[in-house]
């Protein structure tokens, strides 16, 4: 099958996103599809620019910066995107292309306008992956209220489900939101499981044998440190284990409450805890090598379901996880059915401390859980059976 894949991240990025969608693409290929990544730019003096990417064709097409700007801007930026992406990618060499279908990736709420006029240039199917319900979310959390702007969001969202033939959420407790958009002629719903490719182990950049971390049980976070994560109560469980001199925190990565999270671990004198950039995704299995706990952390004012793209990291990696999270997350019952970690929705600190402590005494005596979070990852999250699921909807 010839496939367009719309997205707005991919690398040189190194989020969750962009990894995801780099090892989606390239089982595209392997598995004989002929695969053209649409990615807006903001960096190209020209309209179109071509490249390829172990036999992935991304076709980046200019369009205004939605990165690491401004609120106000960015929502503008992003009313346009679409429609600079479409109007460079008709001057491009694929302007008359054809496509057996079209994926788009969910975030962004925006990519609406450009997957229909592909799907309807072309006649074909078209599937939006969605792994974040916006904006829901962001009023759940209290970051907006449900007036204007809220209501503006949402209708934006709602043509971008209007244009889908099948929507793939990532856990079942999403597909609650989905059920009156369902009911439309011809309209699929269903559970796309979130996927990562096999990581070879790389050297790190990170050698917690020089750091103050050395010789400690090394609980570690490695991903986006911003608001919806609601990592205070992470700080909260090092000060509470503040006196244990085996037991470290290692946070790695970038986000908006990164530099005040630090801030807040110095102030409170967390000699325990260690701060770290963002890596390359390449060396987070050999960072993992070093650690013994990856730490999950997510706003309890949720209410809708999440498995974070780090959760894979660790499985993969084999780590079991410490996970706070928000009530009702499917994530809950496949920790616990799964037997890969601990997991609390209270938000409280005191249960968090008494789950770690519980955790580390499993791992004395369990060996085990290497294993079984590796299966968990071969079983639900490979990219082979989400390539498979996406073409078959899309002849469906």
């Amino acid at each position: 099958m010839r496939i367009a894949l719309i997205a707005d991240t991919f690398p040189p990025l190194r989020t969750s996103g962009a990894v995801q969608l780099r090892d989606l693409s390239r089982e595209f290929v392997r598995q004989g599809h002929a695969l053209t990544v649409m990615l807006p730019s903001a960096d190209l003096d020209q309209p179109w620019a071509i490249e390829d990417m172990d036999g992935v064709q991304l076709l980046r097409l200019r369009a205004p910066k939605t990165k690491d700007i401004g609120y106000v801007r960015r929502t503008l930026n992003e009313f346009v995107m679409p429609f600079a992406m479409l109007r460079n990618l008709r001057n491009s060499p694929l302007a008359q292309q054809r496509w057996d279908g079209v994926v788009w990736y969910a975030p962004s709420i925006f990519h609406g306008p450009l997957a229909n006029a592909l799907k309807k240039s072309s006649n074909c199917k078209g599937y939006l992956i969605i792994r974040d319900i916006f904006p829901e979310w962001a009023a759940d959390m209290g970051l907006m209220g449900r007036g204007l702007p809220y209501r503006v969001f949402k209708a934006v969202a709602n043509y971008q489900y209007s244009v889908a033939d099948t929507i793939g959420v990532q856990t079942p407790g999403n597909l609650t939101y989905f059920n009156d958009w369902a009911t439309g002629a011809g309209r699929q719903l269903e559970v796309l499981q979130n996927w990562l490719a096999h990581a070879p182990e790389t050297s790190c950049t990170i050698d917690l044998a020089k750091t103050a971390l050395a010789g400690r049980k090394v609980f570690v976070y490695a991903g986006n440190m911003g608001v919806a994560q609601g990592m205070g109560v992470l700080l909260d469980l090092a000060e509470r284990l503040r006196d244990r001199a085996d037991i470290g925190f290692l946070f790695v990565g970038r986000g908006s409450d990164t530099q005040s999270l630090a801030a807040d671990a110095k102030a409170r004198g967390l000699s325990n805890v260690a701060f770290h950039d963002e890596i390359h995704p390449d060396e987070i299995p050999g960072l993992y090598t070093q650690c013994h706990v990856g730490l999950v952390a997510l706003d309890p004012r949720h209410k809708t379901h999440n498995i974070p793209g780090k959760f894979l990291t660790y499985m993969q990696s084999g780590l079991p996880v410490l996970a706070s999270i928000n009530p009702g997350n499917d994530l809950v019952g496949l920790i616990e059915g799964e037997r890969v970690g601990r997991v609390c929705a209270d938000h409280s600190a005191d249960t968090l401390q008494r789950l770690a402590e519980a955790l580390l005494q499993d791992l004395a005596v369990d060996t085990e859980f290497a294993a079984r979070c590796k299966a968990l990852s071969a079983r639900l999250f490979s990219p082979e059976a989400v390539v498979k699921q996406l073409t078959a909807a899309l002849v469906r």
